[in-house]
């Protein structure tokens, strides 16, 4: 699917604020609340939009955050990532070229909490080494 200028136009507010009416989207954008509506429908039916979702504000988040960094034995990505599924600290997993395999984005209420989840994460069959990397504050966040 083809997406131009408006449509980017369109994304970016919506990235902004997802709550925006269709109104407001289409008086911002210059143009006709049906013509805002059928490119908003296009684009959720063509997958460009996946779907509209809560962002949390920082007092509901879990305090802390860390990334691992994994090296995995060859072959263990399904074994490591069932593993990694079932720990409900971890909220994100992706693969990765280089030195790592997988980078795990983990969140946790306390200290012991992430200390307990990181150890369950380097205890998983087939995770060779891993390096954590606690953050400590947030400079910039687009969502």
């Amino acid at each position: 699917m083809q997406i131009d200028d408006t449509d980017r136009a369109l994304l970016a507010q919506l990235a902004e604020n997802a709550r925006l009416p269709v109104a407001t989207l289409a008086r911002r954008l210059g143009l006709a609340r049906s013509t805002a509506q059928a490119r908003l429908d296009r684009l959720e039916q063509s997958g460009v939009i996946a779907g509209y979702a809560l962002r949390l504000g920082a007092q509901a988040r879990a305090p802390l955050r860390a990334t691992a960094l994994l090296q995995i034995e060859p072959r263990s990505a399904p074994t490591v990532l069932a593993r990694l599924k079932s720990l409900p600290q971890v909220g994100r997993v992706h693969t990765t070229s280089g030195r790592f395999d997988l980078i795990v984005e983990v969140t946790a209420r306390t200290t012991e909490e992430l200390d307990e989840t990181l150890d369950r994460i380097i205890e998983a069959k087939g995770v060779r080494s891993s390096e954590s990397l606690i953050h400590l504050s947030t400079k910039l966040d687009r969502g």
